[in-house]
């Protein structure tokens, strides 16, 4: 039945009609792993750059980055919001061609905001990076060179947002419509592992660029990424059912889930065909999704944003010295791939549901981050402690994010999965605001005063407090999301 009606929908395909099925659907993943990537390698450069080279020519302090990244935040959670409406209803392809290349355009205008706080308070615009830098420090009022080269972040961030919250949902929904629900989470935790690729490649490419050039290529050269991948997205990229370099076997397994229906534990919900932000927030699978990237996505922007700053602030690394460090931090999260692989094998080999297994898989990957609590205890012995703890609570955040990602998918159908997923991502971007601002003015706060906590002082005090809300973050969401959807029950289009 599903057959003969999509055979309506779409133009015939010629297929081969052998039994050998292909595997184009593992291309289209790789394509979602670059663009992830690309998307954390763009949102990196500012944290591996500000210490060094922009807190001197622009005098900014903790709270001034925190307020940037947190604004950064924000707006991600706000553009979230209407990012998977935007994918649903311009479709996977177009939407995707449209996210990137404006948060490409938006990692590349950072390097203008230098010439732009020249030309603002000096009157200089037409001046090279170099003018800009030397008309910056005759400027006698500090505070007004501050303020100005804040507020033009914060906007340069604000586009860089827009056209990074598309990706996820894009991706996500590209994952539904190239695997079946089986398969997902692996999908997913492959192409989420460019997250983590990003955040490798950042550490020893970034600060020697910016060493080299000066911090303004390294926001233009990384950014110009973006509009590389958008020639192979638009070259490569058609629906499976209309794809010719998907064989019939490939699409019959793609569409496996069409055929053959898994037995659920509950009745299935009916949901409207048009369904308006207002009809999401009535099923409490939305609620959860939510809750559940609320508590955790700021824990992952968290060590992302801060872990180069906490490096040169504890052990007076500059972001050269910090690259190996990093490198080796990000490394570690690779073990997260593991994210993908235990659900299926719940699913596979102890035969629970989709979403029993998923849930299942994060409760393990949500004890994980606990060992964040030891970080900076350990720390007084040596750096490669805080390193290798913030590695694996990484890897278990990505491993969890994976699956996360891939309940939207289990619950939803495909044309509500990008909405839902931008909704998610929307409250992750909120929690994401809280943690970056309120570590700023902590940090900032905890140095001027040298606060004590715990047996630490200072910075350290301000550093121990957010490791210990981030050790306990993953539970928190687990045992509310399974509150809120004890057990499977996906919904169905009326």
């Amino acid at each position: 039945m599903a057959t003969s009606t999509q055979s309506k929908l779409v133009p015939p395909v010629s297929r081969d009609t052998k039994g050998i099925i292909t595997k184009y659907r593992w291309q289209i993943c790789a394509l979602l792993f670059f663009s992830t990537t690309i998307n954390y390698l763009d949102r990196q450069v500012l944290s591996l750059t500000w210490k060094d080279h922009l807190v001197p020519e622009f005098h900014w302090t903790d709270a001034h980055y925190g307020d940037i990244s947190g604004w950064f935040s924000l707006f991600y959670a706000a553009s979230m919001l209407f990012a998977g409406r935007f994918v649903d209803r311009l479709d996977t392809k177009k939407g995707f061609l449209w996210a990137i290349g404006i948060w490409s355009v938006g990692a590349c205008i950072h390097a203008l905001c230098g010439i732009a706080t020249s030309g603002i308070l000096t009157g200089h615009w037409l001046v090279s990076f170099e003018g800009a830098k030397e008309s910056i420090a005759t400027f006698d009022k500090a505070a007004l060179v501050t303020s100005t080269s804040v507020g033009l972040f914060i906007f340069a961030r604000f586009v860089l947002a827009l056209g990074e919250s598309g990706n996820f949902p894009a991706a996500i929904k590209a994952t539904a419509e190239y695997f079946p629900k089986k398969d997902r989470a692996l999908a997913t935790s492959i192409f989420n592992a460019g997250a983590t690729v990003g955040a490798l490649l950042a550490p020893v490419t970034i600060p020697f660029i910016a060493e080299a050039w000066g911090w303004e290529m390294a926001f233009v050269i990384i950014g110009a990424f973006g509009f590389l991948w958008m020639g192979f997205w638009a070259m490569m990229y058609k629906k499976p059912e209309v794809h010719p370099r998907v064989n019939k076997a490939e699409l019959e397994y793609i569409q496996q889930d069409i055929v053959t229906h898994n037995q659920v534990s509950e009745p299935v919900v009916a949901l409207p065909k048009k369904m308006s932000f207002a009809d999401c927030f009535k099923y409490k699978q939305t609620w959860a999704f939510a809750f559940g990237k609320f508590m955790t996505d700021g824990v992952w922007w968290f060590y992302l944003f801060w872990t180069p700053a906490y490096l040169k602030d504890i052990y007076k690394m500059d972001s050269t010295q910090s690259a190996i460090p990093i490198f080796i931090l990000y490394a570690i999260t690779l073990l997260s791939i593991i994210g993908g692989w235990l659900p299926s094998y719940f699913v596979d080999k102890k035969h629970m549901n989709p979403y029993e297994g998923r849930m299942k898989a994060m409760l393990i990957f949500a004890f994980f981050p606990l060992l964040a609590l030891l970080a900076q205890p350990l720390g007084q012995t040596s750096f490669w402690f805080p390193v290798i703890i913030i590695g694996i609570a990484g890897a278990a955040h990505q491993a969890w994010s994976a699956n996360i990602f891939s309940t939207v998918g289990d619950m939803f159908p495909k044309s509500a999965i990008a909405t839902v997923t931008g909704i998610g991502g929307m409250a992750g971007g909120v929690g994401s605001f809280f943690i970056n601002k309120g570590s700023g003015t902590l940090f900032t706060y905890a140095g001027k005063t040298q606060m004590q906590f715990m047996g630490f002082q200072g910075k350290e005090a301000g550093y121990f407090i957010i490791f210990s809300i981030c050790a306990v973050a993953y539970l928190i969401g687990w045992i509310v999301m399974k509150t809120l959807v004890p057990k499977y029950k996906p919904i169905a289009e009326a």
